[in-house]
């Protein structure tokens, strides 16, 4: 049932995978959703059928997180819509997949830009109002946030970003009345494998993962609860918490081998 009062939600990165998923949550809770990705095309569709399916109203703000200065960009388009923001969910983010000495550089820097800079810029931006409305924040991160990454070091070290970032705010505001959430989901069946080319990788290849829809509908739960870091699945959560008692090197040498290419 939608609410008399609907809220608004911005979230990025929504026109695939956990994104997509987080966005369909909103909508179907009543709420006002603000979708922001690179494909216009896939959000267009996307807000035709929430506003047919859950009543809600959906603008679409197509954006490159990449790109210098668009962060800044979308919250001002943001502005421009005459909405406040009750709900921010960084969302969007790349992986690349390979040994560093041989991945592009400029990929790494944009994929850093995305992964980190649009998130902080995006929470700076939105953070009067949220505070004013005590509201809420999601950031993405990964169970990658809890070890390095080898063949995937500097996604693995932007998410270890996001998740100390997430925390140190979730303390900053504390008594505020903003809640913030770390989102630290395993891998998981959203696309963003084939994005990062990493099939060949025997973190994915062959097994079965968890769904986008699920993971969201755990997420928006944990972020409704105020929960400041919620991990996804069993398997995940005791992962997490092993590396703090395993030898750093240890995990990383393990991680190297989980991760490893695989032959087809």
């Amino acid at each position: 049932m939608n609410q008399k009062t609907p809220k608004s939600a911005l979230i990025t990165g929504a026109s695939n995978g956990i994104g997509k998923a987080l966005a369909e949550e909103f909508a179907a809770a009543g709420h006002t959703v603000i979708v922001s990705a690179r494909s216009e095309a896939k959000l267009q569709a996307l807000a035709s059928q929430w506003r047919q399916q859950y009543g809600v109203a959906v603008h679409v703000l197509p954006s490159d997180l990449s790109q210098p200065g668009a962060a800044l960009a979308l919250a001002r388009e943001v502005k421009a819509l005459g909405l406040e923001i009750d709900f921010l969910v960084n969302n969007a983010g790349v992986g690349l997949f390979g040994e560093f000495e041989h991945n592009d550089g400029e990929a790494e820097v944009a994929m850093m830009r995305l992964n980190m800079e649009s998130l902080v810029l995006l929470t700076r931006e939105f953070l009067p109002v949220l505070k004013a409305r005590q509201g809420r924040i999601m950031n993405v991160a990964s169970t990658a946030a809890f070890q390095p990454g080898p063949y995937m070091a500097v996604y693995y070290a932007t998410k270890a970003f996001v998740l100390s970032f997430s925390e140190a705010i979730a303390e900053e505001l504390s008594g505020s009345g903003v809640k913030v959430t770390a989102l630290c989901p395993g891998p998981t069946a959203s696309g963003f494998q084939d994005l990062a080319s990493m099939q060949d990788s025997s973190l994915v290849k062959g097994k079965r993962l968890p769904t986008s829809e699920a993971v969201a509908k755990a997420g928006f739960r944990a972020m409704q609860r105020g929960q400041r870091v919620y991990i996804p699945g069993v398997m995940n959560r005791l992962m997490a918490w092993s590396v703090r008692f395993t030898p750093r090197r240890v995990v990383t040498a393990m991680v190297r081998y989980l991760s490893r290419p695989v032959a087809a």
